[in-house]
């Protein structure tokens, strides 16, 4: 089945809130939960939230289901140039400011708990740490490193032009990570990302229903994919007790993923009424810095500013400069940077595919 690039002013709105939404979540869960409970990152409780914001750590395989529909839109075109330029300039601009003004808050305060080298720092600018053994400045990054695995795979496809065969790609992908659930091949698992492909691959079949509409088989391997990862994550929840010493509810667990399922489906289907339509761009476009600023940085100040101030003063002021930190290097950097940043690469690569075809054509 061919897959149709949607036309380039078309956006899918709800996948802006849907993105803020799922940063929130993981937000709250590090700064009134993860951070106290394990680990010692943190010296400051918020009992206040943490029954309820230790849940939000689900915000990930959110976050996980949009790329699987964002980044199948993004490739349906069929340019593989088109493709990577389009996630280098997405990723990189935003990430180098967030990774420096990371590293400089660690050198400032982050002794005696955390610390970095300007070698580890300098690796870490690559976004390639989590593939080469180095420790990411950041505990927040180690989701950049499985989405770059599934950026890997579909440019492949675009690699071998066989982007079209999308669909066939995903179903595939959707058995062998069954099979591998029950058969466990350790390096088949992880260059298949089977702990996380049910959320990749519904988030692609979801973009599939949005672009070409519904049909039995679409919504069949949704829904397979809803049962693998409901599997998956309640299979997991005992480790995660054990590693926060607290309980938590596995029907919770699944509701809320069955919720995200829900809504993506919804979206996909465009029943989600003035939800759809109304703009959040501003919520989208805050996304990716905060989630890469927020949690060593938070950390490291509630460990400097605990018990000195009340812990509600902190935690929410902390939260402001987070969400004002991230607004900063959206103007700053993102909107400032990236549009000549990926002029300049074009050029580079326009000039690149001259020489070649002048050599192609004097040999």
């Amino acid at each position: 089945m061919e897959i149709r690039a949607p036309a380039a002013s078309t956006r899918v709105n709800e996948i802006d809130l849907l993105r803020f939404f799922a940063a929130l979540s993981v937000v709250f869960f590090h700064y009134s939960f993860r951070g106290y409970a394990a680990d010692s990152m943190s010296v400051m409780p918020y009992p206040l939230l943490a029954p309820f914001s230790k849940y939000g750590f689900l915000g990930v395989e959110l976050f996980f289901m949009i790329s699987g529909f964002v980044i199948l839109m993004t490739a349906a075109s069929g340019s593989l140039r088109g493709f990577v330029v389009s996630r280098f300039v997405r990723l990189y601009p935003a990430f180098w400011a967030c990774c420096t003004i990371t590293f400089a808050v660690t050198v400032a305060i982050g002794a005696p708990r955390y610390s970095s080298s300007p070698g580890q720092y300098l690796v870490n600018m690559t976004m390639l740490s989590g593939f080469v053994g180095v420790p990411s400045i950041d505990g927040a990054y180690w989701s950049l490193f499985v989405e770059m695995q599934f950026y890997a795979w579909v440019a492949l496809v675009l690699a071998v032009r066989r982007i079209h065969l999308a669909e066939l790609f995903v179903v595939s992908w959707l058995v062998a990570s069954i099979v591998l659930e029950i058969e466990p091949v350790g390096k088949l698992r992880y260059l298949l990302m089977v702990d996380y492909s049910a959320y990749f691959i519904a988030g692609a079949t979801c973009f599939l229903i949005w672009s070409r509409g519904w049909s039995p088989a679409r919504l069949a391997v949704v829904a397979l994919s809803w049962v693998l990862a409901v599997y998956q994550v309640t299979k997991g929840l005992p480790l995660f007790e054990e590693h926060f010493h607290t309980s938590i509810s596995g029907y919770v667990v699944a509701g809320i993923i069955t919720t995200f399922f829900v809504v993506l489906l919804l979206v996909s289907l465009r029943k989600t009424g003035a939800f759809g339509r109304r703009r959040w761009l501003l919520a989208g476009a805050l996304t990716y810095p905060l989630y890469l600023l927020h949690e060593n940085v938070g950390f490291m100040i509630f460990n400097v500013e605990y018990p000195r101030f009340n812990a509600h003063l902190v935690l929410w002021a902390t939260l402001a400069a987070a969400l004002a930190s991230a607004y900063a290097v959206h103007v700053f950097v993102e909107k400032r940077f990236s549009p000549p940043i990926k002029n300049a690469i074009d050029n580079f690569l326009d000039q690149m595919r001259g020489l070649r075809m002048r050599a192609s054509g004097g040999a």
